[in-house]
């Protein structure tokens, strides 16, 4: 009897050995140095991925790994995408993070009033996305920052800003006043694009909408050089004074020579824009000029506002600024 129990107790003891010999390996830390980025291709398979690790030496044995991974591991399918893999993970716990883990996210950021060719040239400099993109229709990203994982492609990315722009014009456009001006969703975004470029304070934009509604609705031109400017540049900046030649050109966008709205926007406006145009301060203000402290202040006359823009060429000249 007390042979048998001997026995057993080696035998269990050498199950133990053989159990601890087994796992171990599969739970020792790798040779990753450092915490380090690792991306899975779409369709990758474990036994691609140990290969690929043996290859690189975070690992020493592929075989040995796999043979424990499919004894020891779950049956969760690895995730295609970029991840981040600590210094001295075990392969146990590089194959958990690849099955369950968060995918490394990474951003790029549209600011409000960002003009479509900006937007083009902010996506086609990001080089961890892919594929080519065409410049998107003016006013329709909407400003955001939005995520994306490393290989994604541009389209995909400029689909999402596109698809946040309709879905909040429409939400937004459901909740408009009595006191909006603009008869479709289409016109909020030029209005709210010109208000945009208008004004940068965003406590100033209702005030500022409202008074470029005023114009609108009476039929007067609305005079905002930054329409003006925008055929000539798309959007960014002119980096000279406007020539009268311009300021009397007849094109549709030019705002000072023309009445009513021009044909479309003239920036992507943010959120803040589009909902002051379709719900504008009551104001009987139908001038505006800049104060000096980067807000403007508002007239309701034409004698009144003169007196203000006075003011503003006089603390100009003060400033030496002409």
């Amino acid at each position: 009897m007390k042979k048998l129990a001997l026995v057993g107790a080696v035998l269990a003891l050498i199950a133990v050995l053989a159990t601890g010999w087994f796992v171990a390996p599969y739970n020792a830390a790798s040779n990753l140095e450092e915490d380090t980025p690792y991306v899975v291709k779409q369709g990758a398979t474990l036994t691609s991925i140990a290969r690929d690790l043996e290859t690189q030496g975070i690992i020493d044995d592929a075989d040995a790994m796999l043979l424990r991974a499919k004894v020891l591991g779950g049956d969760d399918p690895i995730q295609a995408g970029e991840f981040m893999l600590p210094a001295g993970a075990s392969f146990s716990a590089i194959v958990d993070t690849l099955q369950s883990g968060d995918v490394i996210r990474r951003f790029v950021t549209v600011p409000e009033g960002l003009p479509s060719i900006l937007v083009y040239e902010r996506l086609m400099a990001e080089d961890l996305l892919t594929g080519n993109i065409e410049v998107p229709e003016e006013g329709s990203v909407l400003p955001d920052t939005y995520d994306f994982e490393r290989g994604e492609s541009r389209a995909a990315v400029l689909a999402r800003m596109q698809s946040a722009m309709d879905t909040y014009l429409a939400e937004a456009w459901e909740s408009r006043t009595a006191k909006a001006v603009v008869k479709s969703p289409q016109e909020a975004l030029v209005l709210a694009s010109i208000v945009e470029k208008e004004t940068a304070q965003a406590d100033e934009r209702p005030m500022v909408a409202g008074a470029l509604s005023n114009r609108v609705r009476i039929g007067m031109m609305l005079g905002a050089d930054a329409t003006t400017i925008y055929p000539i540049t798309k959007g960014k900046p002119l980096g000279r004074r406007i020539r009268v030649s311009e300021l009397r050109s007849t094109n549709p966008y030019n705002t000072r020579a023309v009445a009513g709205l021009p044909p479309g926007p003239i920036t992507n406006p943010g959120r803040e824009s589009i909902a002051a145009v379709l719900d504008p301060a009551e104001t009987k203000a139908l001038y505006y000029v800049a104060d000096g402290s980067g807000g403007h202040v508002f007239a309701e006359t034409l004698e009144e506002h003169n007196r203000n823009a006075a003011a503003w060429r006089k603390l100009r000249r003060e400033r030496g600024e002409m």
